[in-house]
C-alpha cells in the first residue's frame, strides 16, 4: 500500500486551510501553492512549504497543471489533494498526477470523466435505474437542435453547463423568447469556467428541495453513505445554507435515496469522497441531479452529525486502507447547520465585492466552527470565488443548532468588504426557515421585498456613533483633549454623514467624562463612552451598554453593529455633487473584473436597458446595460481589459 508523507494542496483559501489542519494533525507535511494575489494568504502561512505558481488569473496559476506538478516535484510531495473547485473534478489533472507518480487524493480518472459530464452521467444514471428528470442530453449542440428540444421538453426549462457547477452556466427560462441569448451566455460562462461549452436541457422542477447524499468508497470495493444534507436555501443556483439531516427526511426516504446514491457510485466503482445530488418534490419523489466527485463545501455538517473527519478518511483511502465503518455502523446524532459567508452585495443582485479586510474577528464559541482562510489586511480580489468562509454550528436539536449559528453569524466581525452577513442572520430568523418548511425558491418567495435585499439605511444609533468617532478623530488630529478643545465648546458641532448616495445631518455636543449628546435622524441620543481602543469601543446609548468593532481608514469609518457592517463618510466639508443621477450616460464598472465582451461601437445608437458590455468577475458574468437612450460617444475598454471598480467603461450622450 502506498504511504503518504507530504501533501500538496492544489487549492487556496478556506479549503486549503481546512485540509492542512487535518493533514498536519495526522503528522503529514503540507505544501501550499499560491498566485501573485495570494502571496501573503493564510493557507500559505500555515503550510510547511509553499510554491509560487503564477499570476493572479486562475488560468495562469490554480488551473495551470504543469506549474502545480512542478511545484509538487520541487517540494518533494508524494500526494496531491485538489480540494474543491479549480482542478478538483478535472480528469486531465488526475491523469497527469498519476503519470507523474503522484497519489491523487480523489476518485479514478474514469469516475471523474463520467460524472464530470452532466450529459454522460445522466445517460449512465438512466441505464442504472436511478430516477432522473426529463430533458435533453444529446451530443448535437447547435442552436437549432437545442431550440427544438426545448419546445419538446416544455417550460419552465433549465439550461445547464454539462461540465459545470456552482450555478455557472445555468439559466432558468419560463418561455422560449430569451432562449437564444441565454444559450450564448450559458455557453460563454461554461467555456470560461470549465473549458467546455457543452450544455444539457432539463425540465425545471418548481420549488423542490435540494437534498444530497454523502458517499464514501475505498479501494477494496466497499461503498457506504453517510446520511444526507439539505441544501435548498440558494441564491442564483448557489447554496447559502446547508444542514444535516434534512428536516423532512424519514427513515424510509433516507434508505431509498441512499440506495439510489450507491447505485450511482457503483456505476464507476467509486473511491473516495463523493456526493450524489437529488431534487426532492413535495410528493416525496426524488430525481438525480448530478454527482460531485470531490469533497463538498458543506462537508462539515456531515462531519458534525457523524463525528467523522472526512478529510482524514480521504487520506486513509488514498493510502489503500479500508473504510473504518460499515453501513450498519454509521450513526447520525444531533443536527448541524452551515452558512456561507460571501463578499457580495445582496442589494445589488448579489454582485460580488472586492476590497481590503480591515477587521476579521470570527465568533469562536462552544458548538460553533468557522472554516475560513482570512487574514486582516488581505485583499479580496476579483480573480476568485467570492466565498470568504463558512460558519457551522452543532446542537442536539435543529433549533439548538440554529440558535448557536445565528449567534455566531451576528457576532462575527468583518469590516472592509461588503458581505451577505445581514441576509444570513435574516434567513436564520425567518419563521418559515425555523419551521423547516422551505424549498429552493425560499429566498425568491420570502425575501424579494425584505430590507436585507435592499439598500441599507443607517439607523440613529449608528449615525450617532459615527459622529462621535469622527469628532474624536478630529480632536486627536488637533492634539487636543476630547472635550473642551474649542473656544465655543457649548455650541453643537454640525456633521454631514454619508453612505453611498445617502446623506444625514447630525449635531454633536461633547460633555465632560466621555458624555455626548447627538441629534440625528429626528432623535436625540445620550452617549457615554465607557472604553475605547483603536479597534473597538464600548458605549452606553440611552442606558444600554454594548461593544462595537470599528476601523477608521483614510477618513472612512467601518462600523460593526450586529449583525453586519457599514461604511460611513464624514462629508461635512465635502463639495456636494449635484450632477449625480441614476440615469447617467456614463457606464462604470460595478467591481474589479475583466471585459469579456463589448457589444457596441462608438457612434452607434443605444436604448435604455440595452446590453453594452459583459464583465467577468469572481467566476461569473455580469451584463452591464445602458441607463439612457442616446448615442455611444466613447468606448474606453476592449475585450480582455482588466478594469477597476468605478472605472469608466463607456459614455452615452
Amino acid at each position: 500500500m502506498p504511504a503518504i508523507h507530504k501533501i500538496l494542496i492544489a487549492n487556496r483559501g478556506e479549503i486549503a486551510c481546512r485540509i492542512q489542519r487535518t493533514a498536519q494533525a495526522l503528522g503529514y507535511r503540507t505544501v501550499a501553492v499560491f498566485s501573485d494575489a495570494d502571496a501573503e494568504a493564510l493557507h500559505v502561512q500555515m503550510a510547511d512549504q509553499a510554491v509560487h505558481i503564477g499570476p493572479a488569473p486562475v488560468q495562469q496559476s490554480y488551473l495551470n497543471i504543469p506549474a502545480i506538478l512542478d511545484a509538487a516535484r520541487r517540494s518533494g510531495a508524494d500526494a496531491i489533494h485538489p480540494g474543491y473547485g479549480f482542478l478538483s473534478e478535472n480528469a486531465e489533472f488526475a491523469r497527469a498526477c498519476e503519470q507523474a507518480g503522484m497519489i491523487f487524493i480523489g476518485p479514478s480518472v474514469e469516475a471523474i470523466e463520467l460524472m464530470g459530464s452532466k450529459r454522460r452521467s445522466k445517460i449512465a444514471m438512466l441505464e442504472a435505474g436511478v430516477p432522473c428528470i426529463a430533458g435533453y442530453q444529446g451530443t448535437e449542440q447547435d442552436d437549432a437542435t437545442l431550440l427544438r428540444e426545448a419546445e419538446r421538453i416544455g417550460y419552465p426549462l433549465m439550461i445547464k453547463a454539462s461540465a459545470g457547477g456552482g450555478g455557472r452556466g445555468m439559466r432558468l427560462l419560463h418561455s422560449g423568447a430569451d432562449l437564444p441569448a441565454q444559450l450564448r451566455t450559458a455557453r460563454s460562462e461554461a467555456l470560461n469556467g470549465f473549458g467546455s461549452d457543452e450544455l444539457i436541457l432539463e425540465q425545471a422542477l418548481i420549488e423542490p428541495r435540494h437534498v444530497e447524499v454523502q458517499l464514501f468508497g475505498d479501494q477494496h470495493g466497499n461503498l457506504i453513505y453517510l446520511g444526507e444534507r439539505d441544501c435548498s436555501i440558494q441564491r442564483r443556483h448557489q447554496k447559502v445554507i446547508e444542514e444535516a439531516p434534512c428536516p423532512v427526511m424519514t427513515a424510509e426516504l433516507r434508505q431509498a435515496m441512499g440506495e439510489a446514491a450507491l447505485k450511482a457510485g457503483r456505476t464507476v466503482n467509486y473511491v473516495g469522497a463523493g456526493t450524489v445530488e437529488f431534487l426532492l418534490d413535495a410528493r416525496g419523489q426524488f430525481y438525480f441531479l448530478e454527482m460531485n466527485t470531490r469533497l463538498q463545501v458543506e462537508h462539515p455538517v456531515t462531519e458534525l452529525i457523524t463525528g467523522l473527519d472526512l478529510v482524514a478518511w480521504q487520506l486513509l483511502v488514498a493510502e489503500g486502507q479500508p473504510l473504518p465503518l460499515t453501513q450498519d455502523q454509521v450513526q447520525l446524532n444531533g443536527h448541524a447547520l452551515e452558512v456561507r459567508l460571501y463578499a457580495e452585495d445582496p442589494a445589488q443582485d448579489f454582485l460580488p465585492q472586492t476590497g481590503r479586510v480591515e477587521a476579521w474577528e470570527p465568533a469562536l464559541q462552544q458548538g460553533a466552527r468557522i472554516d475560513h482562510g482570512l487574514l486582516e489586511g488581505q485583499s479580496i480580489s476579483p480573480f476568485y470565488d467570492p466565498m470568504l468562509g463558512k460558519l457551522i454550528a452543532f446542537g442536539a436539536t435543529r433549533e439548538e443548532a440554529r440558535r448557536k449559528l445565528l449567534r455566531a453569524v451576528q457576532d462575527t466581525v468583518l469590516l472592509g468588504v461588503q458581505s451577505n452577513q445581514r441576509l444570513l442572520a435574516s434567513l436564520l430568523q425567518h419563521p418559515q426557515f425555523i419551521s423547516g418548511e422551505f424549498s429552493t425558491a425560499f429566498i425568491a418567495r420570502h425575501f424579494s421585498e425584505h430590507p436585507c435585499l435592499h439598500r441599507y439605511i443607517a439607523n440613529a444609533e449608528e449615525l450617532a456613533i459615527a459622529a462621535m468617532l469622527f469628532y474624536q478623530s478630529s480632536a486627536l488630529a488637533h492634539r487636543a483633549p476630547l472635550t473642551g478643545w474649542r473656544n465655543n465648546a457649548s455650541v453643537p458641532l454640525h456633521y454631514r454623514l454619508g453612505l453611498d448616495d445617502q446623506n444625514w445631518t447630525a449635531q454633536l455636543l461633547a460633555h465632560a467624562q466621555g458624555a455626548f449628546t447627538v441629534q440625528v435622524a429626528e432623535r436625540t441620543l445620550e452617549l457615554t463612552l465607557i472604553d475605547q481602543d483603536a479597534q473597538s469601543l464600548t458605549l452606553e446609548i440611552d442606558g444600554l451598554r454594548q461593544r462595537h468593532a470599528y476601523r477608521l481608514v483614510n477618513g472612512h469609518l467601518w462600523l460593526f453593529t450586529h449583525p453586519g457592517s457599514l461604511r460611513l463618510e464624514d462629508r461635512t466639508h465635502a463639495v456636494i455633487d449635484s450632477q449625480t443621477s441614476v440615469n447617467s450616460g456614463t457606464l462604470k464598472a460595478p467591481m474589479d473584473g475583466a471585459i469579456v465582451d463589448v457589444l457596441v461601437s462608438e457612434g452607434s445608437p443605444v436604448s435604455k436597458g440595452q446590453l453594452l458590455v459583459v464583465l467577468e468577475a469572481m467566476k461569473m458574468e455580469h451584463p452591464l446595460k445602458a441607463g439612457i437612450d442616446g448615442v455611444l460617444k466613447r468606448v474606453q475598454v476592449k475585450v480582455g481589459d482588466q478594469v477597476k471598480n468605478r472605472q469608466v467603461l463607456l459614455q452615452v450622450e
